[in-house]
C-alpha cells in the first residue's frame, strides 16, 4: 500500500520546518520506500508497518509542538509492490509517447 501524509505542528510560531523535519526523519530511518515533496510524505509497505511509521512521525512531532494536525490519503492495493515509482514511470513514458 501507499500511504501519502501531511503532519503539520500547531502552535510552534510560523516556521514548522525543524518540527516536520522530525518527521521526515522518523520515515527515512524506517527504512520503507519513500518520497517526500513539498507537500507529502508518501511511503510503501503493508498496512501495519506503514501506519506503525505514521504514528511515529506524528508521536516525533508531538514531542515539540502542542497539537499536530495530519492529512493522510492510503491506496491500498494487497500484493502490489513498487507503486511508489511504478506510477510516475508510467505518466513520464507516456508523456515521452509522440
Amino acid at each position: 500500500m501507499l500511504i501519502a501524509f501531511s503532519v503539520t505542528p500547531i502552535g510552534v510560531g510560523d516556521s514548522v520546518g525543524d518540527a516536520v523535519a522530525e518527521a521526515v526523519r522518523v520515515v527515512r530511518a524506517s527504512g520503507l520506500p519513500n518520497r517526500t515533496d513539498a507537500m507529502f510524505t508518501t511511503i510503501e509497505g503493508e498496512w501495519d508497518e506503514v501506519m506503525a511509521v505514521v504514528k511515529q512521525a506524528v508521536d516525533a512531532v508531538a514531542a515539540v509542538a502542542p497539537r499536530v494536525s495530519l492529512s493522510l490519503k492510503a491506496d491500498v492495493r494487497p500484493g502490489v509492490t513498487g507503486a511508489l515509482t511504478a506510477k510516475v514511470e508510467h505518466i513520464e513514458r507516456v508523456l515521452n509517447q509522440p
